[in-house]
């Protein structure tokens, strides 16, 4: 059954750039609360801090909270990018991600290049990879021009692609930074039906947004982070009413 459980949960980034001892002091005595000096004498900066919480079936889960609050990297985490340097992690589920849709895209290679090795990358065949691209040209809209370069696309074109690649999933985990839809008018209707087919169909959705609106129409749940840790974690109407 999808789920997804941490367990003191901590991811720390290394500073190199801090090489002088008397720099190193000086630093970590202004700002203590998330830098610190690891055991091999380098600053790192604490960017999640012991978190632990469990998301089930059926919960629609927002990340809340400022700036720098630790949302990003928790879906980053989530996602595999970013690997805890302590705690546990625990996922089951086919894991779907909307953080940056345009993420690892060639603009050297075609439009269908680029949807083909994206579906190997997920584990598609050729076969399931190549019916893939026909279904995303055929969104997209891109229609001929998905067999040119990417860079000769314009910004209206690059952002269809990536919708288009990033939406053509079934996944049981969606992680999702911030609310994507973009594009032109036409587009959008349709980028807005897809969106939600995608979300309501998902078993766990994980939000990371700013956006209150959105989370009191399509999540159950709040977290909200300040500092890289957990301060309240609830009943979307509770967590919003105690900020």
């Amino acid at each position: 059954m999808p789920h997804i459980l941490a367990n003191q949960l901590t991811i720390e980034f290394p500073l190199y750039h801090f090489d002088s001892r008397s720099l190193k002091k000086q630093v970590l005595a202004r700002t203590p609360l998330r830098l610190r000096e690891d055991d091999s004498n380098r600053v790192v900066v604490s960017a999640l801090r012991d978190l632990s919480f469990r998301i089930g079936r059926g919960e629609r889960v927002a990340l809340v909270g400022g700036n720098g609050a630790g949302k990003t990297t928790l879906l980053r985490t989530l996602a595999g990018v970013y690997q805890p340097v302590g705690g546990r992690l625990s996922m089951a589920g086919l894991i779907g991600s909307l953080i940056d849709p345009s993420a690892g895209m060639d603009p050297s290679s075609t439009g269908r290049e680029n949807i083909v090795l994206r579906g190997l990358f997920r584990g598609l065949s050729q076969a399931e990879s190549e019916t893939m691209a026909d279904e995303v040209a055929a969104f997209s809209g891109l229609n001929e021009f998905i067999d040119a370069p990417v860079r000769t696309y314009s910004a209206g074109m690059q952002v269809r692609l990536s919708f288009a690649m990033a939406t053509t999933m079934e996944p049981q985990i969606l992680l999702m930074d911030e609310w994507f839809l973009a594009g032109d008018a036409a587009f959008m209707a349709k980028a807005r039906a897809r969106l939600t087919r995608l979300v309501t169909d998902a078993e766990i959705l994980v939000l990371a947004t700013h956006d209150m609106t959105i989370v009191r129409e399509w999540c159950t749940r709040a977290i909200r982070l300040e500092a890289g840790r957990i301060v309240a974690d609830g009943p979307v109407a509770e967590v919003l009413e105690a900020a």
